[in-house]
């Protein structure tokens, strides 16, 4: 079921040109993806992992096998002087070495000192494998165009991935026992191995509980207050370890869409998680599928094709509530309404379609073999709406 992963062909076309960053969650497959790259467009490589006591010698020293093409660099956001070190190394032996950098932190944020380094890398966000990626439906340019929305359903694999999730172990194993191994051992990892390395956390019990409340709290909106209150905390220390959580990719936010035709709330956003498949209420779930795919169209346009694409959802001060707005360079594109089972049309669907001016507007069901367009609204199967997607 697992192909190649969808970036690999944008990132070995910017590899001749600049250095590219890719980061991404612990374990959704950026050494595979590098292996990939590897394999197929470089007669010879060298890997250096921050965490290994050997690599990060050769790192500080500067040693560099002569005769490798491809230097990949995994982790380097951990040591503290990385991006002058990166800059330095790029400037001086571009014309020798191709460099990869790869990081489970966000690599455009982690600005600890150093020159910038505007200008001399592109950055990708690797995201979990989604349906078109996992069914090898190759990506389609559509900007500010309907989405190129296949004509299969995809009903076993949009089942398969709302179990077992977008991560390639468990999606691979597909063993219900084994995924609940791997979500525990994913939360102890990543904190343990990554955000201690990074962050000084005093109470790391209230973090790590922090983390077991969020899977209930997907598709609703987010109080931080609330949150406070149930963990007994500051609001201070609730606020920096959702900063940090999502810097270290365990969840998102989204924030409402601001439009002067309508009265919008503009305070709390929606949280959802990067692996869905901790969300145990069904309805929730789904809508965090929805969300994790849209959400990884948003970052490939924006990371490849150069624009400015967000995702946001649609809510007014009398909460009516369209689940997915995705914008272009703050325009409206496409909007999505996510439902179970339920076909009759969403009167906020199209509320917001004539308020906004919502160019392209879908109501997505769970249920198999629906496609149909009713006042302009395109009521359509998850498997068949998210083949169109990447």
């Amino acid at each position: 079921m697992l192909k190649r992963r969808y970036l690999t062909p944008f990132i070995v076309e910017d590899l001749k040109d600049k250095m590219v960053f890719v980061g991404g969650p612990r374990q959704v497959g950026k050494t595979t993806l590098c292996r990939s790259i590897i394999a197929e467009h470089f007669r010879s490589h060298a890997y250096f992992n921050w965490d290994n006591r050997t690599d990060r010698k050769a790192i500080t020293a500067s040693s560099w096998p002569g005769d490798a093409e491809l230097l990949i660099f995994d982790e380097l956001h951990k040591y503290r002087q990385w991006k002058r070190f990166i800059k330095g190394e790029y400037d001086k032996l571009k014309d020798t070495y191709t460099f990869l950098v790869t990081g489970s932190a966000r690599l455009d944020l982690y600005r600890r000192g150093g020159d910038s380094l505007q200008g001399r890398y592109h950055y990708y966000r690797l995201h979990p494998f989604t349906l078109a990626e996992a069914t090898g439906i190759a990506y389609q340019t559509s900007v500010q165009h309907e989405l190129p929305i296949g004509q299969g359903y995809h009903q076993d694999t949009l089942d398969t991935l709302d179990t077992f999730g977008g991560f390639p172990e468990p999606l691979m194993k597909q063993n219900s026992r084994q995924l609940r191994r791997w979500h525990n051992e994913k939360i102890e990892r990543m904190v343990r191995e990554d955000i201690m390395d990074m962050e000084a956390i005093r109470d790391i019990g209230s973090m790590k509980l922090l983390s077991d409340l969020l899977p209930a709290k997907v598709g609703s909106l987010l109080s931080l207050n609330a949150i406070r209150e149930d963990l007994d905390v500051s609001f201070r220390a609730v606020s920096r370890w959702m900063d940090i959580l999502e810097t270290f990719y365990y969840h998102f936010r989204i924030y409402p869409f601001s439009a002067r035709k309508i009265r919008s709330l503009k305070k709390e956003p929606k949280l959802y998680l990067w692996d869905w498949s901790e969300v145990e209420d069904e309805a929730a779930r789904f809508e965090n599928l929805i969300a994790s795919h849209l959400f990884k169209y948003t970052h490939f346009i924006a990371d490849y094709e150069g624009f400015k694409a967000d995702l946001h959802f649609l809510r007014d001060v009398d909460k009516r509530e369209v689940d997915f707005l995705v914008s272009i360079d703050g325009k409206p594109w496409f909007a999505v309404q996510v439902k179970l089972n339920d076909t009759a049309l969403s009167p906020q669907l199209l509320y917001f379609k004539e308020r906004v001016a919502i160019p392209y507007v879908y109501q997505v069901v769970k249920k198999s073999a629906v496609d149909r367009l009713e006042k302009g609204v395109r009521i359509i199967s998850a498997g068949k709406f998210l083949s169109g997607l990447v």
